[in-house]
């Protein structure tokens, strides 16, 4: 990211690329795969802008396929499927809410459709909405952070499951929030605890299968998130408060995706938690 820290700025959510300012490194231009995941099939969870697009460009890149959902900025995953392409492989974008247990099934069918089945599972999508009040948490708030965050990982893995091979990997986005806390955003930060905790649960229920479950926890990351649900008022500045005194750019953040999804580099690693945080340790 630029020295210079992000100005205000706000933006409908979910929040879409182009109007950020400074435009998020997000398109991997500079990283260069090495086969890693050769002929790999992978179905990625939010996976048109920020993070999820980065991780979707880097696995292209290293010889995957890629199926990913949107919740609904045609845009950006319009973009994010023609950056994958450019690395040769197939890219399918589907659009929909994942806190639907029907679309969760779709998705992932419509991947095994597409691709004939699913080699590395990315459970990525989620949503958050800061409050300065924990009372204002109203239980529609929490029910909707919960059912996208945390219902829509369980509704896609239990479907996922069976076209998963024996030796295939599994990756779920947690949070430094998951972590620590957050005073402003406890719903977002109770979810994020919850999948990260599924993970390590997941790798020891699926030993026998040798299908490795890991996790990714990001600290501040520049994605259209942070407009579309901090505002003016977050993200002015933004990732300022981190050691590294800047917030992380989503192409520093796709290469730990890359690493719990090859063989090659984590066959060893299973219940893990990787925390690109700037710098950031747990309960600093």
């Amino acid at each position: 990211m630029s020295e210079t820290p992000p100005p205000a700025q706000s933006q409908p959510y979910p929040g879409r690329t182009k109007p950020m300012d400074p435009q998020p490194r997000d398109e991997m231009r500079g990283y260069e795969g090495r086969g890693l995941l050769e002929g790999k099939r992978a179905l990625i969870t939010g996976g048109d802008s920020g993070i999820g697009r980065a991780v979707s460009v880097a696995y292209a890149k290293e010889g995957a396929d890629v199926v990913f959902g949107y919740l609904g900025e045609d845009d950006d995953a319009a973009h994010t499927v023609s950056l994958v392409q450019e690395q040769g492989r197939r890219a399918v974008a589907v659009r929909g809410d994942v806190a639907e247990e029907e679309f969760c099934t779709h998705l992932v069918r419509r991947a095994v459709e597409e691709l004939g089945g699913i080699d590395v599972l990315v459970e990525h999508a989620a949503t958050q909405a800061p409050l300065d009040d924990f009372t204002d948490l109203t239980t529609e708030q929490l029910r909707r952070t919960f059912d996208v965050n945390v219902m829509g990982v369980f509704w896609t893995l239990r479907e996922a499951l069976e076209h998963i091979p024996d030796g295939g990997s599994i990756v779920i986005t947690g949070s430094i929030n998951g972590l620590r806390g957050n005073k402003s955003m406890t719903d977002y930060a109770a979810s994020k605890s919850a999948v990260m905790n599924l993970a390590l649960s997941l790798s020891q229920v699926l030993r026998g299968r040798n299908i490795r479950v890991n996790c990714v926890a990001p600290g501040a990351v520049w994605t259209p998130l942070i407009p579309a649900t901090l505002g003016e008022r977050g993200s002015e500045g933004f990732g300022q408060q981190t050691p590294m005194g800047r917030a992380g750019e989503p192409d520093e953040i796709a290469p730990s995706y890359v690493f719990f999804a090859s063989n090659q580099l984590s066959s060893f690693y299973s219940g893990e938690v990787l925390t690109p945080t700037g710098g950031e340790i747990q309960g600093s």
